[in-house]
């Protein structure tokens, strides 16, 4: 079965928003943790930061918002976010914390593999990333490796990234660690095209515009993209 990754910004409603995505299909749950100047998102994740830090959701309270999540639903629960919130809390202080609260893992955006080795965490690759860069992810990633399907910020694109297929060949001929592509998926149609290449997806941004609409609208948002990606199996 192709995992399919949602993202949801931490916030009162996130945890029936994951419960929502959870009953809709959704494998894991990607929570990010507001960061006031996250280089890697786009329009929509940056506005979804914004209210969350408007509404007083710090890093403890993000912590609070795993918690909640962890006891409605059973999937892996990864916080996503910046070294900068890293480095103001604690590096080691984080991941104890987190993995106290309820995570499964960690995703920290702008940290290279080579960085903060002792903080174990899902490592990210993009079409720019050199054959040695990506072994060096997948040497230290935990549990599988986030290919990050354009040069750019998160955000929907009108297409799939023709990018990521060569990024998916040159991978798999290098480690045997799930692939989860993300940046730009936002479509059923893309999803699946994304999911007969790598072994699951990853969507934000979609996530959050559909999340906008409330649990229901995300519930039936994320059965639609679980049931491109159990037809992308059946092919």
């Amino acid at each position: 079965m192709k995992r399919l990754a949602i993202y949801l910004m931490c916030g009162r409603e996130t945890p029936e928003l994951a419960e929502a995505a959870v009953q809709g299909g959704a494998d894991l749950i990607e929570l990010g943790f507001p960061f006031s100047d996250p280089l890697a998102d786009g329009p929509v994740v940056r506005a979804a930061a914004e209210r969350a830090l408007a509404e007083g959701m710090r890093t403890r309270e993000c912590l609070d918002c795993l918690v909640s999540t962890r006891a409605l639903v059973d999937v892996p629960l990864v916080p996503m976010t910046y070294s900068s919130l890293l480095e103001a809390y604690g590096w080691q202080r984080f991941e104890a914390d987190a993995r106290a609260a309820g995570a499964d893992s960690l995703i920290v955006a702008d940290l290279p593999a080579d960085a903060h080795e002792e903080l174990l965490r899902v490592q990210l690759v993009a079409p720019t990333s050199t054959d040695e860069r990506i072994r060096l992810a997948a040497e230290r990633t935990e549990g599988w490796l986030y290919l990050v399907t354009v040069a750019g910020t998160t955000g929907a694109r009108d297409e799939l990234s023709p990018a990521l297929a060569g990024l998916v060949e040159r991978t798999r001929a290098i480690t045997d660690v799930p692939l989860q592509a993300g940046f730009g998926i936002s479509t059923p149609e893309q999803a699946r095209a994304a999911a007969e290449l790598a072994d699951g997806i990853v969507v934000g941004s979609a996530a959050l515009l559909a999340a906008g609409g409330g649990p229901e609208a995300l519930r039936g948002y994320v059965a639609s993209l679980r049931s491109a990606l159990d037809a992308a199996v059946a092919v």
